[in-house]
């Protein structure tokens, strides 16, 4: 099992636009139609990594937490689906619906958009505000495959709490750790 840690995108940095399908409903979505009001959470995961099925049900969970809270999610899955076919479109919709996402499910055939975003793992976390400016990069919590630790979204939460509440975050930001994205 990799460990590789994300890249610190600079926060400040505007959130590249996309156009993706959503594999949840075969529909194309950008993130001009998907950013949330006050803030859009943007997810690199897949189906296949160890370190990503920890998590699920956090995501999954902090995804209905916060619906409604003008803070929209969004998953992307930019892995290589000849090598990899677990995490293709098809077993991405199953993987959605089997953890409950309420958020859209994006594949990025293509894999630019894991580029433009400089991500590096699964899973990886951006949040923006609401003029889709990096406010926070980094991991979910602590918690990983194996260390006994709780996966309770403590980081993350407390950047999107930092951001509805108009705060600054003044925690730092770790990286993620997690299986490297897999390029074609």
């Amino acid at each position: 099992m990799a460990r590789t840690p994300s890249n610190m995108l600079p926060l400040g940095t505007k959130a590249p636009n996309f156009n993706l399908i959503d594999v949840t409903n075969n529909t194309t979505a950008s993130l001009d139609n998907l950013k949330g009001e006050v803030g859009t959470m943007i997810m690199f995961i897949c189906n296949h990594c160890p370190f990503v099925k920890h998590v699920n049900h956090t995501l999954a969970s902090m995804g209905h937490d916060y619906h409604g809270n003008q803070i929209n999610f969004i998953a992307i899955s930019s892995n290589d689906v000849i090598n990899y076919p677990e995490d293709g479109p098809e077993l991405m919709k199953s993987n959605a619906t089997e953890n409950n996402f309420n958020f859209p499910y994006l594949y990025d055939e293509s894999q630019k958009v894991a580029k433009d975003y400089d991500a590096a793992c699964t899973p990886d976390f951006y949040l923006f505000d609401s003029e889709l400016k990096l406010v926070y990069r980094g991991q979910l919590d602590d918690s990983r495959p194996g260390n006994e630790l709780e996966c309770d979204g403590a980081d993350l939460k407390n950047a999107i709490d930092c951001l509805l509440e108009g705060k600054e975050n003044d925690k730092i930001q770790k990286p993620s750790i997690g299986c490297n994205i897999k390029w074609k």
